[in-house]
Parts: structure tokens; sequence; C-alpha cells
């Protein structure tokens, strides 16, 4: 009944799973990985003794070499790990390789906007049967408002209460300003931001996965499930909580599998990983970081192994690695489509009767999110077999790991 999506050794450069690190700047990244025991103040927090704090330390994002400049990292002077500040972590797409190798120990930043309440407490959190946690930039506000108006309503189904949190960061670039200020009025109106200080980029995507994990434990720990998605996919809900309603084991994580993959070493891809980043050439079975559902017990597991586990930039593979270290596999769902819908060569293309049957799929506009969630509560929907044979891919996406 479940697909598995594996792929071939030959096939892993077209798959865009890993880090990129542009090829000049190899040299100074091995130089910089070779210090990454340097003692770095991160969140007042220091490491046992060890060589004096870069110069680097508290400088502004994409720097490596406070004094003499990233340049500098060629020669034998290369900066160790940089000062955890707010709004640090790796810079924007395309990034500088050293970034992340110099903020990969900073994993706590603070707050800016808090919803401790959302679940009803961490002591009336039972109550909460599905947690919907959307990871969404912050100028995704389009995104965000057609999913609280469609399919991430706070409501109840089939008595199973459903609640909903967007996770987001810090807005890189000139807008910052204005996009808290965005984010402050939608967490006034809808209460339902959960915000912390750090550059909302692709490389983050673990750091806000983790984030979340935290916020979990400390303000829901008693959710029975967690839905966990990028902003442009569209969750068929009322799907989700009956299939949940069934699960009697404490152990969930499914989604789209992917197997038998492993870092890219071709330096021209943008998803390029270098050995000194990971030297393993495998990454454990994983499920596309599109969407996830998972129970409350799994995010629980998880949220204690990754304090054992360093940071890696790939979302969806470092849930993989948290898995793989608590000795829990994830599993594939025919119904959670991160990769698109396939439907016949002929057929009607937004026919929703593709789609009735699903989990999640990505991706969607704002447009189609609306348009679908209407489709589907039409009280006289009536579905005609499907047909079969050759056919063509519906809101396909390439990638894995969302924004």
């Amino acid at each position: 009944m479940h697909s598995v999506l594996s792929l071939s050794p030959g096939a892993r450069n077209n798959l865009p799973i890993a880090l990129g690190c542009p090829g000049p700047f190899l040299a100074p990244l091995s130089t910089c990985c070779s210090r990454l025991s340097a003692g770095a103040t991160c969140m007042g927090r220091r490491p046992p003794p060890s060589p004096p704090a870069p110069a680097c330390a508290g400088r502004p994002r994409g720097s490596c070499n406070a004094t003499r400049g990233p340049e500098a990292a060629r020669g034998a002077g290369a900066a160790g790990p940089a000062t955890c500040r707010p709004g640090k972590g790796p810079a924007p797409h395309p990034p500088r390789p050293p970034d992340f190798l110099l903020y990969r120990h900073c994993r706590h930043f603070p707050q800016l906007l808090d919803v401790p309440g959302k679940c009803g407490g961490p002591a009336r959190s039972a109550g909460v049967f599905l947690l919907l946690a959307i990871k969404s930039s912050p100028g995704n506000y389009v995104r965000r408002e057609a999913i609280r108006k469609t399919w991430g309503r706070e409501r109840s189904v089939a008595g199973a209460r459903v609640r909903r949190v967007f996770l987001c960061g810090v807005a890189a670039g000139a807008k910052v300003a204005k996009l808290n200020q965005l984010l402050q009025l939608e967490h006034r109106e809808h209460g339902d931001i959960l915000q912390w200080d750090f550059q909302d980029t692709f490389f983050n995507l673990t750091l806000k996965q983790l984030l979340f994990h935290d916020w979990l434990a400390a303000s829901c720990p008693g959710a029975r499930f967690v839905l966990n998605g990028d902003d442009d996919v569209f969750v068929n809900t009322d799907n989700v909580v009956h299939f949940t309603q069934g699960i009697t084991a404490r152990h969930l994580f499914v989604g789209q599998l992917i197997t038998n993959v492993g870092p890219i070493r071709s330096s021209p891809s943008k998803y390029y990983v270098p050995p000194q980043v990971t030297a393993s050439e495998r990454y454990p079975p994983y499920c596309g970081g599109g969407g996830i559902l998972m129970s409350g017990f799994t995010a629980r597991t998880i949220h204690r192994e990754s304090r054992h586990l360093e940071l890696f930039p790939i979302d969806d593979v470092y849930l993989g690695m948290c898995l793989e270290r608590a000795g829990l596999a994830p599993a594939s769902h025919n119904a959670i489509r991160t990769v698109g819908v396939q439907v016949p060569a002929k057929a009607e293309p937004f026919d929703p009767c593709y789609y009735r049957e699903l989990l999640l799929v990505h991706r969607f506009a704002p447009y189609e999110m609306a348009l679908m969630w209407q489709a589907l509560r039409q009280p006289g929907l009536r579905c005609a077999p499907l047909p079969a044979g050759p056919g063509r891919w519906l809101h396909r996406h390439a990638g894995t790991n969302g924004e």
C-alpha cells in the first residue's frame, strides 16, 4: 500500500537534499573546520578552556574573520566558531561555507513571539489531538492567511481538537523591521506565531525545527500528533484526523520516504555537501520535509536525541538522524505526496477526486488551497473510479526541504 522513494547512486545528483557550498571556498572551509573546537560563548555558556575566542566572534553575519576579512581565512590564522547572538546563523543562500560551521554550535536563540497558552498550558495539552506546525518565512503572509481560512482552521474534527502554529525566524535583508511588525500584527489577531531571533533561511530550517521541539516540550507536551510541514502544502485535515484516530502504536513518523541517498559531492551543485560537513556517504532513511506526520511520543524522542547530535543543515535528513539514533524508523505513507500527484494525461488536472483520499500534497499556491478546500467540501461530490494509464505530474516539487 505504501510506496518508497528509493534512488540509485547515479540519481543522487538530481535530488536536492544537501548543503550548497561553492567550490572557491573549499580552502578556507577546511581551515575553519580544523578550529571548530575553539572556545566560543553560546548564550552565556562556555566550553572548557581552549584557544582564545576568534576575532570574528560577534561580528556581522557572513564575516569569517573580523579583522582580516574572509579572504584571510586562506592563511594560517583562520577563525573558529563565532559567538551565538540574536539574529545570527548561516547567511542567506548562497552562503559563505564557513558560516554554517561557525554557527553550528548555536542552537538557543531568544523567542520574540510566543503562544504559551496555545494548548491550554502544559497540564491541559493532552486535550490537543492534532497540532499543525507550519514552517513559514516572515514574508509569506498570503500563504499563512490561506492556511488559516482553509485546512489550518482551529476547530474540532470528529471530536478531536486541532490547533495551529506558524514557525518563523527573522527575515534577512532590508525588510526586517517591516516584516517583524507584520508578524506582530498577525500574532495579535490570530495568536498563532512562534518567532525566534535567528535568520530565517534555508540553512536554518534545522534550527527552526529544534526550537519548535523545545517549545513543544515546554508548552504543548501532551499533543497526541504533530503535522509538520511547509506553508505551500495542502492538507486534508479531516483525513489526517481520521487516520490518526486509528493509530494505537506509540511511534509514528510517516511521509514520503527517501532511502539509499547521501550527500552530493559535486561542487557545482546548489546542494553540495563537502566532507568537512559530513564524512559519511550515506543518509539514514528519512521523510521529505515538505510534510511529515508524527506522534507526540516520536516528537519527544526527537527532542531528546537532538541534544546529542550536532546540527546538520538539511532539516529532514537531521530528523532521520535523530530517529536512527533512537532506534526508530520513518515509514512511507502513500497519501502524503511531497513530490506531487500524478494524474492521467487527459484528465482534468484540478479534479478534487484525485485529492479526496490524500492526506497532504506539496505544493499548492494560496489560491489553489482555497479552491481545493471548497471543492473537497462540496456536499454532492461524487467520484467515479479513477482512470489508469500514463499520466502527468501536478504540483510536482523537485526539492525535499521546503523554503
